[in-house]
């Protein structure tokens, strides 16, 4: 009787790891170097129905100048004292990949050329910090005062800011960093600077505000705790073990280079606003984006905890559509931002037009590069409609 218990548990367990092993057989995962393509057709979508989809992206190219030097000055011109303090680099034309089922089905443009992606690197920057909260350096709860004691967080309102508050940006955060103010970054349209310095504080975690100061002041942060630059801390735990390539670079500020353990580190910055921030190219943002759409593991190994990935893609209470630094189309209880694009889809978005977009729903990652940004939507529409 024990002996044929026993017998029917092993049966179990070898039956089980059968099913594990065939699901992850079957999920494809590209080799560094090689991203292999299926057709359409072999995917379920409509050919000719897709390529109206590349041809809408590549002919709503993004309408600003080529300089991007030129296109944040033009952007940002009404922020005070405004200037480039990073490397910035022309861009491209329009590129792009459509990933189903794990296989590249439509790609268009120059997919491996290098380029700035702005905000599309608070996503990235985003992942650092979930590397962070899976290894127990930080706990997304607590105060980063709890961590960081140089003076960035003393006093009443700036102690209580959390990890958590610093993710979703509504810290509210108040201070000077790198040489910027919280307070010039996309400042409101009304008013005079003294007035903007001498803002009622709101509660952290109660309002939403873009604002890269606070960005970079999380980069900061995350520095302070892993102690060496996030590139580093990016490279060896995420972008070497999915195969990206070499020619990604995640830069800062010429003034931000901070000395740590004895050692000069570049803080990075979290968008390319005042120059700086993440140059990739389109084939490794995909893959970035294909690991978030496999829930953090590439090819059975573990990158990121799946509790991150859920918790990226939560909704903030300051705002329903966004997350740890990813927009949201879910929006929690509402109706969501867009209607026909699944509501669990989410995005990297970023200045000029560079999104990543993670649909698990219809086991899709796209990436654009250049797309007029107002035609996100419309884009993601026509690859919907091109499933059969």
């Amino acid at each position: 009787m024990y002996r044929t218990k026993l017998s029917i548990i092993y049966l179990f367990i070898i039956s089980s790891l059968s099913i594990t092993f065939s699901v992850s057989a079957q999920t494809y995962f590209p080799k560094r170097g090689v991203w292999e393509s299926k057709s359409p057709n072999q995917v379920g979508f409509d050919s000719n129905r897709l390529e109206v989809a590349v041809s809408f992206a590549q002919e709503n190219e993004y309408s600003g100048s080529n300089d991007m030097r030129i296109a944040t000055y033009e952007s940002f011109s009404r922020e005070p004292f405004h200037e480039l303090l990073g490397e910035t680099k022309k861009r491209g034309k329009p590129a792009g990949l459509i990933i189903k089922n794990g296989y590249v089905v439509a790609e268009w443009g120059d997919v491996n050329r290098v380029d700035m992606t702005f905000s599309v690197t608070k996503s990235f920057l985003s992942a650092a910090a979930g590397l962070a909260q899976d290894a127990e350096l930080i706990d997304v709860s607590k105060p980063v005062a709890n961590y960081v004691w140089q003076g960035q967080f003393d006093g009443s309102h700036n102690s209580k800011i959390t990890w958590d508050h610093l993710l979703t940006q509504s810290s509210d955060w108040y201070g000077d960093l790198f040489g910027l103010s919280d307070w010039s970054d996309r400042p409101p349209k009304e008013g005079e600077p003294d007035e903007w310095k001498r803002r009622t504080l709101n509660e952290p975690g109660t309002v939403f505000k873009y604002n890269d100061v606070r960005v970079n002041l999380l980069a900061y942060s995350l520095l302070q705790v892993w102690r060496k630059p996030l590139p580093q801390v990016l490279k060896e735990r995420m972008m070497d073990r999915i195969g990206a390539s070499t020619t990604w670079r995640w830069m800062g500020y010429d003034n931000s280079f901070v000395t740590v353990d004895g050692l000069e580190m570049q803080s990075v910055s979290g968008g390319g606003h005042n120059g700086g921030g993440m140059f990739i190219n389109t084939t490794d943002m995909a893959r970035f984006g294909y690991l978030f759409l496999r829930n953090g593991s590439w090819n059975s190994e573990r990158i990121i905890s799946e509790k991150w990935i859920e918790m990226s893609q939560k909704p903030s209470i300051a705002n329903p559509s966004y997350g740890y630094l990813w927009w949201l189309n879910n929006s929690e209880g509402s109706k969501p931002l867009w209607e026909k694009p699944s509501a669990n889809l989410y995005y990297a978005a970023g200045f000029g037009g560079n999104f990543i977009v993670v649909d698990k729903q219809n086991d899709l990652v796209i990436v654009a590069r250049w797309l007029e940004p107002n035609k996100l939507e419309e884009f993601i529409n026509l690859i919907l409609a091109a499933k059969k």
